[in-house]
């Protein structure tokens, strides 16, 4: 795990999200991921709840997920997020790591965008907070 990252957090697969092959069912890497972004706007100050009751929804236009090596039950792992902007967007990088190997587990891209007061709009407050963010990095 060499590259650069905007966030990172660490997690632990819990029973509950196994299949019947006892490895993570492929839609909890898309929670973990969606987890991460929540828990990465908050570091920042940002409430999805708060930008709600402003009429600004940031939405998922679209997800890519390639899965790479298996999760299990009681793996430690790592979500890591790095962002860019292209245009009206923002996407969004996942790399999922096993914290035992740093054996990668999937890698992820979402597109996200905002939509305020019913429209297709860029919101500058949350643009100005995420380009301050990705500019530490």
């Amino acid at each position: 795990m060499k590259k650069d990252y905007h966030f990172v957090l660490p997690m632990k697969v819990r029973d509950y999200e196994c299949d019947l092959q006892g490895i993570v069912n492929n839609s909890n890497y898309q929670h973990y991921m969606e987890h991460t972004r929540h828990e990465f706007l908050e570091s920042l100050g940002v409430s999805f709840a708060e930008l709600h009751q402003r009429g600004v929804d940031a939405v998922v236009a679209r997800i890519t997920i390639n899965f790479k090596t298996p999760l299990k039950s009681g793996d430690h792992f790592l979500s890591c997020l790095s962002i860019y902007k292209d245009g009206i967007k923002w996407i969004f990088n996942h790399d999922i790591y096993r914290t035992s190997d740093e054996k990668i587990a999937c890698k992820g891209e979402v597109t996200s965008v905002t939509i305020v007061d019913g429209k297709l709009s860029v919101y500058e407050d949350l643009d100005h907070i995420l380009q301050e963010a990705t500019a530490q990095k």
